[in-house]
């Protein structure tokens, strides 16, 4: 008989990666986003857009990018028609000072809570430790969760609103949205077969309106590593999805993994650059936030995995992980990406 120990084992592929010996099922998605984002391509595929203003009936932003939190968890327990105390635990994550989006927004649900911080990557980072809970008996249904706001990222990481800076055409626009997932042992038609935690990468590169650039060997790193992990090649996948690389990481993505001998252009596609019309939107170099891969995940890219469109997906949110501090001290900005293998049932 096989030792727990050597249970633990079996699971785990090359350096990075884990392979679920029993997938973990998502058994719901569900995405709020403000007006710009049902304005764009994927308007059509949203649970819910906002009003004009963006507050959606709150005073401040921070206020609310909790509602948009509370909401898709909300929208996702119902869609997978289970109760709130069914719920085991909440991973959930945003990108403000002590993750305070996540505390306010899911502090009524009454479930216990990690925090996470993956800047960016935050989502691959619920969804690797969610499913990694669900599959060690953890608990019966999880909700990984993240959320960004324009408003309130603005305000984090540069300007305030009212100041009116010009955007440099490498900047990327921070998505205003939630998404949520349910996970659970089974009863999904779509599951999450396997894993690859990424590293902190950092190439020296000091430019905080580039994060393209600065998130792209992590993607990198993190996509080459899934494919030595599990002996494949990018055509074994029918699409591998990036978080917020946007025109210019996509371009550095390419060039890395040629050099390591992959080419994914014909699978990739980026949720950034996906959200957006870069045209008629002026959105330059594409979507970003935590909240950009989430609702990207559950309300485009989901279905297609349910439907059976796409039999194996990897998705690979991408994360900057600086701070104003980091920033305002001179420090560079390291990136890191988080792989989910994504299959069809």
């Amino acid at each position: 008989m096989m030792s727990r120990e050597e249970g633990r084992k079996e699971q785990t592929r090359g350096k990075q990666s884990i392979q679920f010996s029993h997938a973990v099922h998502i058994l719901s998605g569900a995405s709020i986003v403000g007006k710009k984002e049902g304005e764009g391509p994927l308007g059509k595929y949203f649970d819910v857009v906002g009003e004009e203003d963006g507050l959606f009936g709150c005073q401040c932003w921070e206020e609310a990018e909790s509602v948009l939190q509370k909401e898709a968890v909300t929208m996702a327990i119902r869609k997978a028609k289970l109760e709130k105390w069914e719920i085991r635990t909440i991973y959930a994550g945003d990108l403000l000072a002590q993750t305070i989006a996540s505390s306010f927004g899911i502090i009524g649900f009454d479930i216990p809570v990690y925090g996470l911080y993956g800047a960016c990557a935050t989502m691959g980072e619920a969804l690797s430790l969610s499913s990694m809970a669900v599959a060690a008996g953890y608990g019966n249904y999880v909700v990984a969760v993240t959320s960004s706001h324009y408003g309130s990222a603005e305000k984090e990481f540069r300007f305030p609103l009212g100041y009116g800076n010009q955007r440099p055409l490498s900047a990327s626009w921070t998505v205003t949205g939630s998404g949520a997932c349910i996970l659970g042992r089974s009863g999904g038609k779509a599951r999450i077969t396997g894993i690859t935690t990424g590293k902190i990468i950092d190439y020296g590169l000091k430019d905080s309106l580039n994060m393209g650039a600065c998130m792209a060997p992590a993607a990198c790193d993190t996509i080459y590593q899934n494919l030595m992990d599990f002996n494949r090649m990018p055509g074994d996948y029918d699409k591998i999805i990036t978080g917020d690389l946007g025109e210019v990481g996509q371009k550095i993505l390419f060039d890395l993994l040629r050099e390591k001998g992959f080419d994914i252009e014909k699978q990739h596609i980026d949720c950034g650059m996906k959200i957006y019309d870069k045209e008629k939107q002026d959105t330059h170099a594409g979507g970003s936030g935590c909240g950009c891969s989430a609702v990207t995940f559950v309300s485009y890219v989901l279905p297609k995995i349910e439907t059976g469109e796409w039999k194996r997906v990897l998705f690979v949110p991408t994360g900057a992980l600086l701070s104003k501090v980091s920033y305002n001290e001179g420090q560079s900005v390291p990136g890191i990406a988080q792989a989910v293998v994504v299959e069809h049932c």
